[in-house]
């Protein structure tokens, strides 16, 4: 039996549309034409596959036994081109602020040295979800765990939290900082970067949160504003590995909680090597 793509293709749009005619128009061929690749399957498979008594057409049994099968078929065929296709491009890894602070170059040469076919493509995106929700990255590294059904995390490790001063600033030569100092003279407001920051009022009591706040859309607002003098801001300890700047000085916080680093994939993965890439991530931050 020489059954192709293009019968159970048919097959399929009858048993959906109910009729050859509405179903030829859905796969933008003749009404007879249709007919013609419906009988020559029939042929093909010495059985009758749709019942003909009615104006609205319905399969046999064998017919749907025989759709179960052919749409099993077509689904694994459409998965194995999006695989073939994801494996031209690059495996694209997503962030928002930083990745793995230290660890990014190291992971980054390793994966290139055990998968020289396999290119990694680096993206900053300044969203919550570093471009997963949008589809424009394939795996993330998140440091605020996104309430999205289409997204899985995972805990990776905590980052103890940095103030983010101006160099003028009298604590920017301290060693460490607690946060009610930050909050007394000069009265500064805290940079805050909503959709994705982890440096919010919340970090302090009550009584000794910022009196205010200046809203940022990215890293490099948030850099710039604080430089200027105009800000100060609270971050994870991988921002400042990654984001050196001449006018703002990075000062741990002792008294501050840790922030969660927290790696992140699509439900259905949009890369083939993703698995693989995920494991190579939690054997670098391990080691």
């Amino acid at each position: 039996m020489d059954v192709e793509l293009r019968h159970l293709k048919a097959l399929a749009a009858i048993a959906e549309a109910g009729t050859v005619t509405a179903a030829a128009a859905r796969l933008h061929v003749t009404q007879p034409a249709l007919s013609r690749t419906l009988a020559q399957l029939e042929a093909r498979v010495g059985v009758r596959l749709v019942d003909r008594s009615s104006r609205h057409l319905d399969l046999t049994p064998a017919g749907a036994t025989l759709l179960g099968h052919g749409r099993a078929i077509l689904a694994h065929l459409d998965a194995a081109l999006a695989d073939t296709r994801a494996l031209s491009r690059p495996l694209r890894l997503g962030y928002t602020c930083a990745v793995l602070g230290q660890q990014t170059v190291p992971l980054l040469r390793s994966w290139r040295r055990s998968h020289p076919h396999v290119p990694l493509e680096v993206v900053r995106q300044d969203n919550h979800t570093a471009g997963l929700a949008t589809g424009d990255t394939d795996v993330a590294v998140l440091r605020t765990r996104p309430r999205d059904p289409r997204i899985r995390t995972e805990a990776l490790y905590t980052e103890d939290r940095i103030a983010a001063l101006p160099d003028d600033h009298p604590l920017a030569g301290r060693t460490r900082v607690r946060l009610a100092e930050l909050t007394e003279n000069p009265r500064l407001p805290l940079a805050v970067w909503p959709e994705t920051g982890t440096g919010s009022p919340d970090l302090w009591p009550p009584v000794q949160r910022p009196s205010r706040t200046v809203e940022v859309h990215n890293v490099d607002e948030w850099l710039n504003i604080i430089a200027t003098g105009d800000a100060f801001g609270i971050a994870a300890a991988g921002t400042g590995e990654s984001h050196g700047h001449p006018g703002v000085r990075f000062v741990p916080v002792e008294d501050a909680p840790a922030a969660t680093v927290y790696l992140a994939g699509p439900a259905h993965p949009t890369h083939p090597r993703t698995e693989e890439f995920m494991a190579a991530v939690r054997e670098a931050v391990s080691g």
